[in-house]
């Protein structure tokens, strides 16, 4: 068989299943099976394949026709133009979180030596774009999952950041030694009852990394109780929202932070995404 036929299928089969993005997922999972970049994809349309690979292709195919998110069948997400490893252990990066990542960077190109912490880290991908971007800066994260931390030491090792972020254990701030210049954190925030409701993709990530509680505010209330004794004088804090939180993220940060300023960024679909707060 062509690729073009079995890109074709590929495609058929994914359309069936009611997936978005057929065409180009299609595409992604040949690529993938078959070890080529773009470039040899559309140079080889009118040439047969291996017929080994073309069947490693329909079993994956198959996964995401299950619902299985593509980022876990391909084992990255891309993130901040990185690539990021994934496993179903961890959230998948999403681009709205890329927000917190231009947030650090503002912040910390004027301030050589900056010490971030990156709560409820997952794959690192947060921590890892910091430090990858901010080559003198210090980073801490977080994560009260084992399995977590293990993903995230992977993408450390990967970028070349490993001597410069250190993953800590422990819930939320608990983990922390000191008081840091920047706190970031894309903390649980979908309320318990919506999360049947998100689709069967979001049925494959970790429960612990997206439940926020009845009103999906939970953990991020903790967070900013402990807040204020883990930030250094100056400093600030970005966390990520449900657009529909942010009035209430909002009251809880000006309650932690009488003295502090709270603002908020839109991400580019132009809803609020972040609450950042600084003293």
């Amino acid at each position: 068989m062509t690729l073009r036929a079995a890109w074709m299928r590929t495609r058929s089969r994914l359309e069936r299943a009611g997936i978005y993005d057929a065409s180009l997922e299609a595409e992604v999972l040949l690529r993938h099976a078959l070890d080529i970049d773009r470039a040899a994809f559309f140079a080889s349309l009118q040439k047969k394949q291996d017929a080994a690979a073309l069947l490693l292709a329909d079993s994956l195919a198959g996964r995401r026709v299950q619902g299985e998110p593509l980022a876990y069948i391909l084992g990255y997400r891309e993130f901040y133009g990185l690539e990021m490893l994934v496993t179903p252990a961890v959230l998948i990066p999403r681009q709205e979180t890329e927000l917190i990542v231009d947030a650090i960077l503002e912040i910390g190109r004027d301030q050589p030596g900056i010490a971030i912490a990156d709560v409820g880290t997952g794959s690192g991908a947060i921590a890892v774009a910091a430090a990858v971007n901010l080559p003198g800066s210090r980073v801490c994260a977080t994560d009260s999952s084992q399995t977590a931390l293990r993903v995230a030491s992977d993408n450390c090792r990967v970028h070349g950041v490993y001597d410069r972020v250190e993953l800590r254990h422990g819930d939320l701030l608990d983990a922390l030694d000191a008081p840091v210049d920047v706190l970031a954190s894309n903390p649980p925030y979908v309320m318990t009852g919506e999360i049947e409701t998100l689709g069967r993709e979001i049925g494959h990530e970790p429960v612990q990394a997206l439940d926020g509680g009845p009103d999906g505010l939970d953990v991020t209330r903790r967070l900013f109780e402990q807040a204020p004794a883990a930030l250094r004088p100056g400093g600030a804090m970005i966390v990520e929202v449900d657009p529909h939180q942010l009035r209430a993220v909002a009251a809880i940060a000006a309650a932690a932070f009488p003295n502090g300023r709270v603002s908020h960024r839109r991400d580019l679909s132009d809803r609020p995404r972040l609450v950042i707060v600084t003293t």
